[in-house]
């Protein structure tokens, strides 16, 4: 299954700057030290809503859960830095009960399975 209305995506650039990409902000400090380690800077926040854009639009719902307000859907997997890696990363999108504009919620790097 893919992301219904993948073409519809909403990812708000405060939610990006002030949250994925804020080393001071409580809960995405780490993941700001994250992906501006694989290339995405605070100044160039667009380039990682554009990449959290074609993760979510080229990769398989993991997971959705329906909710009273609507449906949650969790994508796993590979996001492309500027540098060209392939990064695993889950993200997280919501659609409201009868909406049709997948909003980002999260991201945050997927642990690394040991052998």
């Amino acid at each position: 299954m893919t992301l219904p209305h993948a073409d519809r995506l909403e990812i708000p650039q405060a939610k990006v700057v002030q949250y994925l990409l804020s080393l001071t902000h409580r809960a995405g400090r780490g993941k700001a030290g994250f992906f501006s380690a694989f290339g995405f800077p605070l100044s160039a926040w667009e380039a990682l809503a554009d990449a959290l854009r074609r993760q979510a639009q080229g990769n398989p719902v993991a997971l959705s859960e329906d909710t009273a307000f609507g449906t949650r859907y969790v994508i796993d997997g590979p996001l492309v830095a500027p540098n060209g890696r392939q990064l695993q990363v889950r993200t997280v999108w919501f659609i409201d009960k009868d909406g049709q504009t997948p909003r980002f919620v999260t991201a945050y790097p997927l642990k690394r399975r040991m052998p």
